[in-house]
């Protein structure tokens, strides 16, 4: 993870990288170029197998504000081609985050507004500050959260989200707790330091097991059971006569530590 970035930064510490949305001046709201630098860095992480878990937060006092105002302006005289392009690279930012194969953790230490949501709600931990605040106010603005929606739905129910989505209304990081967007709530300014937490424990666990675990999570809800109780026969049976579990259970039932570098 050598490469330089000009709107996010990155620190791997041991094998955890934190990636670090980077613009307080703006609240880190995304424009094309933060977009397209963390689809990059995202795959990058997915690619270096000195990564074990990636953790993403924001620089300041802020996670993710939404949109950038000045890129939303330029955009209201785009015509439909330039929409598709714009709206594209959106997705793949969160869809890069989502896809990735090692755990991911989002520390939200301040506003997650609108696509800032995307950003959290990507990963498969989310731990959030007290001070932190939600907002999906697309509506507001004669717009949708159209590309944040696929990601609120992996973590709870359509009718949970209604009256945030047709109201733009803010909610606080207990609220988004109770909805099930959040996995953890925090005191103010230890954000960071619970999803650190976090990722240490989830960087003991073995890497090609948590790849398989991730898929599991994403293609069993749209399976009937049959066909769950199918594919976990397939999956299982291959998993252990792999090198990975062949290691990892002869590790515990001689009761030794098992390194999975």
């Amino acid at each position: 993870m050598s490469r330089k970035f000009s709107t996010i930064e990155l620190e791997l510490e041991g094998r955890i990288l934190t990636v670090r949305l980077s613009r307080p001046e703006v609240r880190n709201a995304f424009d094309a170029a933060l977009l397209k630098e963390a689809a990059e860095a995202f795959q990058d992480a997915d690619r270096d197998p000195g990564v074990r878990v990636v953790v993403v937060t924001g620089a300041g006092g802020a996670f993710c504000a939404g949109a950038d105002l000045a890129w939303m302006r330029k955009t209201v005289d785009y015509t439909r081609e330039e929409n598709l392009a714009d709206t594209a690279a959106v997705v793949k930012a969160f869809g890069s985050l989502h896809r990735m194969s090692k755990p991911t953790v989002a520390a939200v230490n301040g506003p997650a507004i609108g696509g800032g949501m995307g950003f959290a709600t990507a990963c498969d931990v989310v731990v959030a500050s007290k001070e932190a605040v939600f907002g999906l106010s697309e509506v507001r603005l004669g717009v949708v959260p159209a590309c944040v929606t696929p990601f609120l739905l992996k973590r709870t129910a359509a009718g949970r989200l209604r009256r945030w989505m047709l109201s733009g209304e803010r909610f606080d990081a207990d609220t988004a707790l109770s909805l099930g967007l959040v996995d953890l709530v925090v005191p103010s300014a230890e954000a960071m330091t619970a999803a650190y937490g976090i990722a240490k424990g989830m960087a003991a666990g073995a890497p090609g097991a948590q790849a398989v675990v991730k898929s599991l999570l994403d293609k069993m809800p749209e399976m009937t059971l049959s066909q769950a109780l199918d594919h976990s026969v397939e999956v299982l049976a291959k998993l252990r006569t792999g090198p990975e579990a062949q290691k990892g259970t002869r590790a515990f039932l001689d009761k030794k530590p098992c390194s999975w570098e």
